[in-house]
């Protein structure tokens, strides 16, 4: 709640890491409880977050690659707003993910732009008059299509572990954390624990965001439910499918969010909510398919 209050504005921008799994929902849903509005949403492709975060009206401009509720249904709140402008039309920057990606790169390491040669080979650079499309400088490749750099006012990303400085650990796909961290004005860190610097030191090679990049670290057990968190809780297909069943109508959506977003003063709440059992048992889950060993 604290973090949420004093990064995210009216009208910023606002970035979320990982894809698919590992998407900071909980921070999504403290957005919406707070009454954000006209914020643009870069990512590369997103998730329920996306989705919660246009049916509440927060998003106004959206920069990426897609949004899609994978696995179990459409983006139903997405297509509801770019169709029939509910509950607003979104202004929509389009890329592909390498495009989305590179942008993030680019904001990374300080450059004002990314050339890559996909984009070529579709009609995103026909329709997206932001990349420029130039010959080879040198003269050795052809034509090379520019993406500009993007640098958030702030990037929401959930980790498995961080330190109190915020050094992070990040098991399994890394997605854009690390250039989104580097890109971004500040960095909020949700995390399932924290952890001592000393415990972190221990295997410094997955110290995938580095402390220097972090404005706040949050400890936030089940921060992605009802998305999966490597090496500790497997998705919760079951609780998606049930969304999905309201998200197909407007009206159910909002009904929805009264009882999941709305409904739930803080995300311990919605813990309890979603069930103290039916979490551990997500948890045992993915423990029994994927077990890092731990160094004592």
């Amino acid at each position: 709640e604290e973090a949420v209050s004093r990064y995210v504005t009216d009208g910023c921008v606002v970035a979320f890491g990982a894809i698919v799994a590992r998407e900071p929902i909980a921070v999504a849903c403290e957005i919406i409880r707070q009454g954000k509005k006209n914020l643009t949403y870069i990512n590369d492709s997103s998730v329920d977050p996306a989705e919660y975060l246009i049916a509440a009206g927060c998003i106004s401009r959206f920069e990426g690659a897609y949004i899609w509720v994978g696995g179990v249904g459409n983006a139903f709140n997405y297509r509801r707003a770019m169709e029939k402008g509910i509950p607003h039309y979104l202004e929509v920057e389009e890329y592909s993910n390498l495009g989305a990606s590179m942008r993030f790169m680019a904001g990374a390491i300080g450059v004002p732009f990314m050339p890559i040669k996909t984009l070529l080979g579709s009609d995103i650079v026909t329709n997206n008059p932001k990349i420029k499309v130039i010959d080879d400088p040198y003269g050795k490749s052809g034509p090379v299509a520019m993406v500009p750099a993007v640098n958030p006012d702030v990037a929401f990303i959930h980790v498995q572990r961080a330190d109190k400085d915020g050094n992070c650990q990040i098991w399994g796909m890394v997605g854009n954390d690390d250039n989104i961290a580097r890109a971004s004005r500040h960095v909020v860190i949700t995390c399932e624990e924290i952890i001592s610097t000393h415990e972190i030191r221990k295997i410094p090679n997955m110290t995938t965001i580095p402390s220097y990049c972090v404005s706040a670290v949050v400890e936030v057990p089940f921060g992605c439910h009802p998305l999966a968190v490597s090496g500790y809780y497997w998705l919760d297909m079951p609780f998606r499918r049930e969304y999905i069943k309201f998200a197909r109508t407007r009206e159910g959506m909002m009904e929805w969010m009264d009882e999941w977003i709305y409904g739930v003063k803080s995300h311990d709440e919605y813990k309890r909510k979603v069930g103290l059992d039916r979490l551990a048992k997500l948890q045992q889950m993915e423990h029994d398919n994927y077990r890092i060993p731990r160094i004592e």
